[in-house]
């Protein structure tokens, strides 16, 4: 499978994401699969930490997206919105569903299951490897001012045009 979910959109510069517990083309480890759906894991977001990214950011948004889940949309596994500019690392398990370790002002959306938190993966059964494409969205306001009952794809909708510059690193899964 090799939809790229950001190859029609505007160009935007890259910058780097590196992570603790998850590496690009690496498969994701237990604690970054689910549990609520079956994989065996744990639905631990991982550290991300990011650095060079345009020096006028104002916000951050990150994501986590499977463009290969069997739908038409995807599934997006989590949306943090409104990262404060000085905030460059999210620990591991910031996505927890209370969200006590995200930094003020910040805020998960609910994602595909409607769930406020990070949802790990679990693809079905012999449908292949599945990339679960990590994303930094540099931004160039400190706030996007959308709703926290916003879906991801909204979310989306209102990066465009804000986004300065994107992170991304994209570990694997196979059931």
């Amino acid at each position: 499978m090799s939809h790229d979910p950001y190859a029609n959109l505007p160009a935007v510069g890259s910058f780097t994401v590196v992570s603790d517990d998850v590496a690009d083309g690496r498969t994701l480890p237990l604690a970054q699969r689910s549990g609520i759906f079956g994989a065996g894991g744990e639905d631990v977001s991982p550290h991300l930490s990011w650095s060079g990214f345009p020096a006028e950011t104002a916000s951050f948004v990150v994501t986590a997206y499977d463009p290969d889940a069997p739908t038409v949309s995807g599934f997006w596994h989590w949306a943090v919105v409104d990262i404060p500019a000085d905030v460059t690392e999210l620990p591991t398990g910031a996505g927890e569903p209370i969200g006590s370790l995200l930094p003020d002002g910040a805020f998960q959306l609910a994602n595909d299951a409607g769930l406020r938190r990070f949802l790990g993966a679990a693809p079905p059964e012999g449908h292949g490897a599945h990339r679960y494409v990590f994303a930094v969205h540099a931004v160039d306001v400190p706030t996007l001012g959308i709703p926290d009952t916003a879906t991801p794809a909204f979310l989306g909708f209102n990066l465009l045009g804000r986004t300065l510059g994107r992170a991304i690193m994209t570990p694997v899964y196979e059931r």
